[in-house]
């Protein structure tokens, strides 16, 4: 797929801080850019909703290993068409195709590996996610609400490191990236990195980073979020 994502290296700047788009990002595209930050070989877990479209961008000769909490290991991409087995499916339910050498396990076993240490990445979207780390992504507090944290707390213990996919922002604006959570926490300080439509994040101890921006610019980003921006180093 074209995403019309520049390679870094060939990457201009705004504040210091690499501009990897003129636009903010559809789906697919921010699928694209976390699917070529995870690393070669690396076991993964994406999360129900967007995360899964991650999938369909890692290309087979990375070797990256797909873990699905229902049960499975060596998942391949979203299948269609003639591909589809019922049978076989992700934890949204959604149509998936293996990979050779998957593999089938119990649904306790699968949280064990999750709860064990045995992923280096999971994927999950969110509600919020504060400048810590913390994160909340299960349920707003409304009393309407269904609750659905499904296996996304086991996630953040076990997975060695989390990140988010998630719009910066609400419908109606307010920012999702902030100073505290205002929601029901999934789990604290376990969120390593953010990638929204507009810009990616790292959050470490000395705060919040800028690793590329979509669209926007440092300083609009900044006049938009009520958490301190830090460039890049040696930017």
């Amino acid at each position: 797929m074209t995403t019309g994502i520049t390679e870094p290296a060939a990457l201009a700047s705004s504040g210091g801080v690499p501009v990897a788009a003129d636009h903010p990002l559809g789906v697919d595209e921010l699928a694209a850019v976390i699917a070529r930050d995870i690393p070669a070989s690396a076991f993964v877990n994406l999360g129900i909703g967007r995360p899964t479209k991650i999938a369909d961008h890692l290309p087979a000769e990375r070797g990256v290993v797909l873990h699905t909490e229902n049960g499975m290991l060596g998942m391949g991409p979203r299948a269609e068409g003639a591909e589809i087995d019922p049978d076989l499916t992700n934890a949204g339910k959604v149509p998936v195709t293996e990979l050779p050498g998957a593999a089938y396990f119990h649904h306790a076993d699968s949280f064990a590996m999750m709860r064990g240490g045995h992923l280096d990445v999971c994927v999950l979207g969110a509600y919020q996610v504060s400048r810590h780390g913390d994160l909340a992504n299960w349920h707003t507090g409304r009393s309407d609400d269904i609750l659905a944290v499904g296996g996304a707390m086991d996630l953040v213990i076990g997975a060695k490191n989390v990140y988010v996919m998630m719009t910066l922002f609400t419908k109606s604006g307010a920012p999702k990236l902030v100073p505290h959570c205002t929601y029901p926490l999934t789990g604290t300080g376990c969120v390593s990195r953010v990638y929204t439509e507009v810009a990616t994040f790292d959050l470490r101890p000395d705060g919040v980073h800028v690793r590329e921006t979509y669209g926007i610019t440092l300083t609009e980003l900044r006049s938009r979020l009520d958490v301190e921006l830090h460039q890049p180093p040696g930017a």
